[in-house]
C-alpha cells in the first residue's frame, strides 16, 4: 500500500510540473499536427527518455553537482535564450507572412492508414482546391474558334488531363499546412528545447530529485517510477492525441493563429531566460 501511494504521489507531482504551456510542449504539438507519425513518435521518445534520465539523475544525487556549479546553468541559460528567440522570430515570420502553398502529404501504412492513391496507383500530391478537369465533349469549341472532334479534343486534352489527374485527390483529402520537418531536424530541435532549458535541470535534477529522496530508501524508487510514468503519459498523449487536431489545421488561418501563439511562447521564454527570470 505504501508503494502504491508513493507511485501515485510521483505520478501526480510529475504531471503537475510537466502539464504546462512551454517550449517543449508547444513544439511537440506542432509536430503532432504537421509531421509524419514516425517523426512524432521519435520526438515523444526524445522527450520521455530525456525526462526519465534527468529524474533518475536527480534521485541519484546529481542535482547537488548542479547546485555547486551555477556557472553551467548560466551558460545553458544564454544558449537556450538565443535558440528560443531565433525560433520565436521564425514563428512570427510564418504567422505574418504565410507561404500559402499547399502541402504534399505523403502517407503510408504507418501514418494515417492507407496511402492516397491517384490515377497512376501511386501516392498522389495535393492540388489547390477547386482544380478540376473538364471532360472533352463532342462539338467543343477550341481556342482557335473551330469545332473540335472527339479525337481532337481527346488528343489535345489528354496531356493536361493526365497531368491534372496526377495532382488531384479525392474530395476531403486536401490539406493546407506548412511542410512537416524531417526526422533529423525534429529530433535535433527537440533535443535543444529539452537540454538547453535550464529550468528542466532545476525541476528534475533538483526539485524532483530532492522530493524523491524524502520518500525513504525503498519508497523513493516507486515515487521515481511514478514521476517517469507521468512524463511518458503526458508526452504520448500530447504527441499522438494532438494528431486528432489535424482537420482543424487544414485551414491556413489556423496555422497563422497557432504560429502567432508559438512566437509569443518562444519569445516570452527566451526573453525570460536572457533576463535571468
Amino acid at each position: 500500500m505504501t508503494a502504491l501511494l508513493s507511485l501515485l504521489s510521483g505520478l501526480g507531482t510529475g504531471l503537475a510540473l510537466i502539464v504546462a504551456i512551454g517550449v517543449q510542449n508547444t513544439y511537440l504539438l506542432r509536430l503532432a499536427v504537421s509531421a509524419r507519425l514516425r517523426v512524432v513518435a521519435a520526438a515523444v521518445v526524445v522527450c520521455a527518455v530525456s525526462d526519465g534520465l534527468l529524474i533518475l539523475a536527480g534521485v541519484l544525487g546529481v542535482g547537488v553537482v548542479v547546485e555547486r556549479f551555477p556557472v553551467a546553468i548560466v551558460v545553458i541559460r544564454f544558449v537556450g535564450a538565443a535558440f528560443l528567440l531565433t525560433y520565436g522570430v521564425l514563428a512570427a515570420r510564418r504567422a505574418l507572412r504565410p507561404s500559402g502553398a499547399t502541402m504534399r502529404v505523403e502517407q503510408d501504412a504507418h501514418d494515417d492508414g492507407a496511402p492516397a492513391v491517384g490515377a497512376s496507383g501511386r501516392g498522389a500530391t495535393i492540388a489547390p482546391p477547386n482544380e478540376h478537369c473538364a471532360p472533352a465533349r463532342r462539338g467543343a469549341v477550341s481556342a482557335r474558334g473551330r469545332v473540335a472532334t472527339d479525337g481532337d479534343a481527346v488528343g489535345r486534352t489528354a496531356p493536361a488531363v493526365a497531368a491534372t489527374t496526377r495532382t488531384t485527390v479525392a474530395a476531403g483529402r486536401t490539406r493546407t499546412a506548412p511542410p512537416g520537418p524531417t526526422m533529423r531536424v525534429a529530433v535535433l530541435t527537440m533535443l535543444v528545447f529539452t537540454w538547453a532549458n535550464p529550468h528542466v535541470y532545476l525541476d528534475t535534477l533538483v526539485f524532483l530529485g530532492s522530493v524523491a529522496n524524502q520518500q525513504g530508501v525503498d519508497d523513493r524508487w516507486w515515487w521515481t517510477i511514478g514521476a517517469v510514468a507521468a512524463s511518458c503519459l503526458w508526452f504520448g498523449a500530447l504527441g499522438f492525441g494532438g494528431r486528432l487536431l489535424r482537420p482543424l489545421f487544414a485551414k491556413p488561418l489556423t496555422w497563422r493563429v497557432f504560429d502567432g501563439l508559438v512566437a509569443v511562447v518562444m519569445l516570452g521564454f527566451g526573453a525570460a531566460l536572457a533576463l535571468g527570470a
